[in-house]
């Protein structure tokens, strides 16, 4: 073990017959040195994580560090387990960080993000003890082993245990947008771009035109003195929340005492599970998450573009699962009658989420 381990890590030596494992080596190119102990508050989390159930930690608490507790654990079993993470650079990272401290141990770690879809890297980092990825990849690899024709061309294993990080954002936010392989397209998406590419202009420009207003409440705010949240801070956190790339923003953060104000509005609307947050994004019209690289229209947002002329009706997928049941549980409809309808249920949602998705696509690529 410890002479394979030898040949994929760089950082183990063996001498005389006995393998050297020093505790520093390279993360995404750069040198670390493991130095860390787990707090009794982080063995805790491992045993949350273990039994199934949310662990909420916040930002530094060292979320990184406990999985690798119930990992090493639920990798024992030699059946696999999965850390699920938010994208590519966060897998790869955590594979390069806490790898070397589990194969120490004995276990085999790889990532998903590696290889290619189908290829044989990628069904072989399937059989490692434990297994990193983003949700994306996961999730995909599960639809194309359902698509297969042969049990051989399966990558994924029967699933054990996993651990999501950010799991709201996973399992709530992101899921609102189905994952979908779709068959060739006579068609290029091409016109779904030129019809909502006037829209989406109009909508990022006006919300340009609301982030110069909110910047100037808050520097009219924070001359008077009130740097508080509540006041000069919530209209900073806006213009963040909403156009984070404005210019005469980020020239005015670079003033000094400027960012701090900001950091002090963002931590106060985010406490009680950002329970105070709707009061910031009430007149936004969209909202960019540069964390999770996503953009999520508000419902002003919505409004606006039904204002512009679009149905509102297209920002409403349906419960896929319960249009087909009652369709199924039709006694009136003959089976072919039944297909025909389940046919043109999935055609209009694949409609609705290749709009949709374009529309994702405009607007990140505009702000």
């Amino acid at each position: 073990w410890d002479y394979e381990m030898a040949r994929k890590y760089g950082h183990i030596r063996i001498e005389n017959g006995l393998a050297i494992w020093p505790n520093v080596w390279k993360v995404r190119g750069h040198e670390l040195e493991w130095n860390m102990v787990h707090y009794d508050v982080q063995l805790m989390g491992g045993i949350v994580l273990h039994e199934g159930k949310i662990a909420e930690m916040a930002t530094g608490e060292g979320k990184t560090l406990v999985a690798t507790l119930p990992a090493y654990l639920n990798g024992l079993t030699g059946l696999g387990m999965h850390i699920v993470t938010v994208n590519d650079y966060l897998a790869k990272r955590d594979t390069e960080w806490n790898g070397p401290l589990l194969a120490f141990h004995g276990l085999r770690v790889d990532c998903i993000d590696y290889y290619e879809p189908h290829s044989e890297g990628r069904k072989q980092a399937y059989q490692a003890d434990i297994t990193y990825g983003t949700n994306n990849e996961f999730g995909f690899d599960y639809l194309r082993d359902n698509m297969v024709t042969s049990p051989d061309q399966i990558v994924q294993r029967e699933h054990h245990y996993a651990i999501v990080d950010e799991v709201d954002s996973v399992l709530i936010d992101e899921a609102r947008t189905p994952l979908i392989i779709s068959g060739p397209v006579q068609h290029s998406d091409d016109h779904l771009y030129r019809q909502f590419k006037p829209l989406i202009e109009r909508l990022v420009n006006e919300q340009r035109r609301l982030s110069q207003e909110f910047l100037h409440r808050a520097k009219k705010l924070i001359a008077e003195g009130k740097t508080k949240p509540e006041d000069g801070g919530k209209w900073l956190l806006r213009i963040h929340r909403t156009t984070p790339k404005y210019r005469p923003f980020l020239k005015y953060l670079a003033e000094p005492g400027i960012m701090p104000i900001l950091e002090k509005a963002e931590a106060f609307y985010l406490q009680d599970n950002a329970r105070k947050m709707p009061e910031v994004d009430e007149d936004l019209l969209f909202v960019v998450d540069e964390k999770n690289h996503s953009v999520e229209l508000t419902d002003k947002g919505i409004e606006r573009i039904a204002q512009y002329g679009e149905d509102p009706a297209l920002f409403t997928v349906p419960d896929l699962a319960s249009v087909l049941s009652v369709i199924d549980g039709d006694a009136t409809l003959s089976p072919a009658e039944k297909a025909e309808k389940k046919e043109a249920v999935y055609r209009s949602y694949a409609e609705k989420a290749e709009k949709l998705h374009a529309l994702q696509q405009l607007l990140r690529a505009y702000v």
